[in-house]
Order: C-alpha cells, then sequence, then structure tokens
C-alpha cells in the first residue's frame, strides 16, 4: 500500500512539473523592445528572429539609432534593453543601469579601394601618432603627411554625427572621446561606411558589423587600412584583414587595438520575457546565430556562464 502511495505521488509530481514546464513555454509571450547602438543590429536582429521562431507568442522590436540613444532610452524606461557599443559611464550606473555584457567587437579605418595612396597604406600602415594627427590635432591634412612622399591629395576625414559607440572607442584609441574627433559628421554605420567608400580621398572608421560580407570578407568598395601597432613603419602581415577570420583571431590574441565590449543596458537587473531574451542571446543556440550571421564577435563559453549567473 504504501508502494503503491509512494507511485502515485511520484507519478503526480512528475506531471506536475512537466505541466508547469509546458505551462510556462506556452506563456512565454509578450513584448521585448531594443534601440540603439548599429554595431549590435544585426545580431539583435538575427537573435529576435530566433526567438520568435521559438516562441510564436513574443514580439521583439528591435531599432538602431546609436549607442547614446540606446543608453538614453534604457534610462528613460522607453525600451527594456538599450544597445550600447562602449562601456557603461558611472554616471549611467547611478541612473540604475545594469549593463550586460553580450558580445565582443571592434572598429576599423576604412578607405576607399581606389584611393590613391593604397598601396603606400597596405605596405607601411599608419601609426597611432599619425592617426591622432589626422583625427585630434590636425596636423596631417593631406595623405602625404600620412605616407610620406609627395601626393598632392587632400585627407576627407569623416566622423559620425550621432552618439555612438563606434566613435567613443574609435576616440579612446586616440586617447580622446568623441567630441575631440575632427571630420564632416555622418549619421549612423552604414551612412559613414558608404561615405568612406565613395570618396576616393577619404576615410571613416566603421564596426566589425559592417566591415565584412556575410561571407566574410571586406565589403566591396572598402579596404581596411593597417594598423601599424608595433610601429615598425611596415603593416605586418598579422596587422593586415581582408577577411573576417583574421581579423577575429587578431581580436581574439589581442593584438588589435582599437577593440571594445558590448552590452546590453536594462533599467534594474533583468527578469521576466527581458532576461528569457538576454539569456537566449548568450545560450549556445544564441552563439550559433552569431556565428552564422557573422556580424559580430560571441563571448566565449566561460565569459557567457559568468555573465548569465551574475543575473540569477
Amino acid at each position: 500500500m504504501k508502494k503503491l502511495i509512494s507511485s502515485l505521488l511520484l507519478v503526480g509530481l512528475l506531471v506536475g512539473n512537466f505541466g508547469l514546464v509546458g505551462l510556462q513555454a506556452q506563456e512565454l509571450e509578450g513584448t521585448v523592445t531594443l534601440s540603439g547602438a548599429w554595431a549590435i543590429y544585426p545580431t539583435a536582429v538575427a537573435w529576435a528572429e530566433g526567438f520568435q521562431k521559438k516562441y510564436p507568442k513574443v514580439k521583439i522590436d528591435v531599432s538602431a539609432g546609436g549607442a547614446g540613444k540606446g543608453a538614453a532610452d534604457a534610462i528613460a524606461g522607453l525600451v527594456d534593453i538599450g544597445m550600447v557599443s562602449r562601456d557603461p559611464d558611472p554616471a549611467e550606473i547611478k541612473k540604475g543601469v545594469v549593463p550586460v555584457y553580450i558580445l565582443h567587437d571592434a572598429v576599423y579605418p576604412v578607405i576607399s579601394d581606389k584611393n590613391p595612396v593604397l598601396a603606400d597604406l597596405l605596405k607601411k600602415g599608419v601609426k597611432r601618432k599619425n592617426w591622432i594627427d589626422i583625427y585630434i590635432t590636425g596636423k596631417i591634412t593631406t595623405w602625404d603627411g600620412a605616407v610620406g612622399r609627395k601626393v598632392g591629395k587632400s585627407i576627407h576625414v569623416y566622423t559620425r554625427s550621432d552618439s555612438c559607440g563606434a566613435a567613443a572607442s574609435w576616440a579612446a584609441y586616440l586617447g580622446k572621446k568623441q567630441e575631440d574627433l575632427r571630420g564632416v559628421g555622418i549619421y549612423g554605420d552604414p551612412g559613414l561606411l558608404e561615405a568612406a567608400k565613395r570618396d576616393l580621398i577619404g576615410i571613416g572608421f566603421s564596426n566589425f558589423s559592417y566591415v565584412f560580407t556575410r561571407e566574410g570578407l571586406a565589403v566591396k568598395g572598402a579596404k581596411l587600412v593597417p594598423i601599424d601597432s608595433n610601429e615598425n613603419g611596415l603593416a605586418d602581415p598579422d596587422e593586415i584583414y581582408n577577411d573576417r577570420e583574421t581579423a577575429i583571431k587578431a581580436i581574439r590574441a589581442g593584438r588589435y587595438p582599437a577593440t571594445r565590449r558590448n552590452y546590453f543596458f536594462v533599467k534594474g537587473k533583468p527578469k521576466g520575457l527581458v532576461k528569457e531574451f538576454i539569456g537566449f542571446a548568450l545560450s549556445d543556440e544564441g552563439t550559433k546565430i552569431v556565428d552564422e550571421v557573422g556580424t559580430s564577435l560571441p563571448l566565449s563559453k566561460t565569459e557567457r556562464e559568468k555573465v548569465l549567473k551574475s543575473l540569477d
């Protein structure tokens, strides 16, 4: 008799638990809104599509507009998640933001593949001091100064007009802030990349998300300018990035200098559907999506587990 009662209790518990799991799956519905960084936007859209496919009653609304907008929207409670492609400011933390580390990223200087000094740049690269003189001090205004020979061509410098992580990260590499960058302001990552591609004597910068195609090659019409990190006057093989895999190896190895972290900003500790979506993004399934779309660099399994544990 006791065995029968125990068996019935066990069956009841199992049925109850499975029922709860099924109920939770059925009840996973609602809307999650995200806004912010262009760098994160393509990956967030892919995550949203994967999550919605898994949970048809959920709607994920993703919009771009720059890291500054994402941070401001999250703080103001206008969105559930702000996509921010830079480190959080202490003032933002004081306003209740919880930054969730989600991706690795990098920013690259970009020119037209028809630039008249392309061969020089691919051979020598550009030292940090020269980048500073192009983007900060304005001491270098011609390609002559950039490559060390008579060219007779001005440099048309482009930067971002919107508050963004790409400009903040590029400026940080140069020891400054976004507002210190010189150049014609262009809105958004796609716009700045297009401006740099179309202007034969122009230069801009863009995120990892936009400089490589889905096939892993540099986007048509653009070339990534090597950064002469060791300042030996040459663009060494490990400083030239013609494809995504080479760039990823350099970032993972810590060789590429203009790298950064990407975050989801949430007002208060993530919970409910927002927490479920973040968990999906940082799961093995979410990581597979990142690898497939090729627009960002996923965190390692150890990093992801650490982030997820911090949210419990």
